[in-house]
């Protein structure tokens, strides 16, 4: 049975439930969700027209428990895998998608974490041309949030296909990108601020003292701090504030995406110094405006120059896609302050 069939920009949502009462469609491109509608063989369908070109996640509700699609592969990578994924081609492509373009390679790492005890999981992507070179690459650490992985970069936000896009248009440098699983400590579900910088602590100290050493080893990247930039996204952005405003000898590039941004203790040692490149964004319906907000007012209190974006959409991908093709033309650029 078929999940979905994608024709131009409608879809087709099918799921076999015979023994449920009502089913739902949550879609990440709608704020409504859609209702199904059974058959005879207790088979639920709907059909939904227009949908933007683009990449989505989109979950059932069957008699309220969400669930992902069971006959679609594409799987959201999370903490807790709770949507599928949707790809709607876009005419001409999107940057997100896959073209003919010279592609990087994605590399996926195992190594055993000795501050934490346990084996770990990265991803590293290498641009085009980087096999073939002798030169030594600028290398942006590029984090997801609270509910995702270290694939999530990738599989869900397109990081590798929207670099190569880019460096293939000349608008980005070649870069190398190293993508981390962003929970070094058990996770919390009530995520309390407190938490969270402990968390982005024990992130920091795996980054500075396990994994850029083994990077720096194993790819050709440069060392100094005016070649490093430290990115993420929601609890990724906090992670980026708290590591890379204390170690700003290390990282030159600092970007916030959404981000759950730390309380003012927790970054005080950066704040008087001169950060070369200092960006934040956020969504006008996300929930952590107020906190990024508060959070400018905080730098130009402190005469910190960054830049800031408030741009339409709430705490979602396209959101921070939007941004990742924003901000990486702006990485690594000569004479940039």
């Amino acid at each position: 049975m078929n999940l979905f069939v994608v024709l131009l920009l409608a879809a087709t949502f099918r799921i076999e439930a015979p023994r449920a009462s009502q089913v739902l469609l949550n879609g990440q491109w709608s704020k409504e969700k859609i209702p199904l509608v059974k058959d005879a063989a207790g088979v639920w369908t709907a059909t939904v027209d227009s949908i933007p070109p683009g990449t989505y996640e989109y979950s059932f509700l069957v008699d309220g428990l969400q669930v992902v699609d069971p006959s679609n592969p594409a799987i959201k990578p999370q903490r807790e895998p709770k949507a599928s994924v949707l790809e709607v081609p876009g005419t001409p492509p999107l940057l997100t998608e896959f073209q003919a373009v010279p592609h990087g390679t994605l590399h996926v790492h195992h190594y055993r974490s000795k501050s934490l005890g346990r084996v770990r999981r990265l991803h590293v992507y290498t641009p085009p041309g980087y096999e073939r070179s002798q030169g030594r690459y600028p290398v942006l650490f590029l984090q997801h949030g609270y509910g995702d992985n270290d694939a999530s970069w990738t599989v869900y936000g397109h990081a590798h296909d929207v670099l190569d896009n880019l460096i293939a248009r000349k608008k980005a440098q070649p870069m190398v990108v190293v993508m981390m699983d962003g929970h070094p400590l058990p996770l919390e579900k009530t995520r309390s601020a407190d938490w969270l910088v402990q968390n982005s602590l024990a992130f920091g100290r795996e980054l500075l003292d396990e994994v850029t050493p083994m990077i720096d080893g194993l790819y050709r990247v440069r060392t100094d701090a005016d070649a490093r930039a430290l990115v993420g996204l929601s609890m990724g952005g906090s992670q980026a504030l708290t590591v890379g405003l204390n170690h700003t000898d290390r990282f030159s590039w600092i970007g916030s995406f959404s981000g759950a941004v730390p309380p003012e203790s927790a970054v005080a040692k950066g704040l008087g110094k001169k950060v070369r490149w200092l960006w934040l964004g956020c969504g006008e319906d996300d929930f952590l405006r107020k906190r990024n907000e508060e959070f400018v007012a905080l730098l130009k209190g402190k005469g910190v120059e960054h830049i800031w974006r408030l741009t339409d959409g709430g705490h979602a991908w396209p959101v921070w896609r939007g941004y990742l093709i924003e901000v990486l033309p702006q990485l690594f650029a000569k004479g940039k302050s």
